[in-house]
């Protein structure tokens, strides 16, 4: 038997809050699932689904937001003014039923195909650091060192280069 089709889709907040809850802030009130960016008129929330079943199985949260720092070296093309183009995004979350089954590679396609279409040039994350392998596999790379956050654990800021939807084929090119 094969497995569901994985869909995503842009969503509101609401929609995602549980999963967020759920995965990244287990045992602490609602509030602590809701991040400062997610009132943000230019931020996007992107859920992913197993074929028509309504439950969120994966869930990141988009934004723009400057790159922190210099500009990683080298990145293809002219210098991008981080201010303009760079996308961070953040509560990323698989349902634990569901992990190892390309939901979070699915929500970080769809964020970034978004992204792209929005003028973003880069795509940027505070992520766990138990989490590299993921991020790599999506052609992230890790920037300067690790630090922890409070409550949370130690991340790294990873990044990759991302080019606007190309407008003969629809994909987002530098795509893995």
């Amino acid at each position: 038997m094969t497995a569901p089709a994985i869909r995503t889709a842009p969503v509101p907040v609401l929609e995602i809050l549980g999963l967020r809850r759920e995965v990244l802030r287990p045992g602490l009130p609602r509030q602590a699932a809701v991040f400062p960016e997610d009132g943000d008129p230019a931020a996007f929330h992107i859920a992913s689904y197993e074929g028509d079943a309504p439950e969120v199985l994966g869930c990141g949260t988009f934004f723009p937001e400057p790159f922190p720092g210099p500009l990683p070296e080298p990145l293809s093309g002219p210098p991008a003014d981080s201010a303009a183009t760079a996308y961070r995004f953040r509560g990323m979350a698989s349902a634990p039923a569901a992990r190892g089954r390309g939901h979070g590679a699915a929500v970080l396609r769809a964020g970034t195909a978004e992204a792209a279409a929005r003028g973003a040039a880069l795509l940027w994350c505070n992520g766990r650091t138990p989490a590299r392998g993921f991020y790599e596999r999506q052609g992230f790379r890790a920037h300067g060192e690790e630090f922890v956050i409070e409550g949370v654990g130690p991340h790294l800021v990873f990044f990759r280069e991302v080019r606007p939807r190309t407008r003969r084929t629809g994909d987002v090119a530098g795509r893995p």
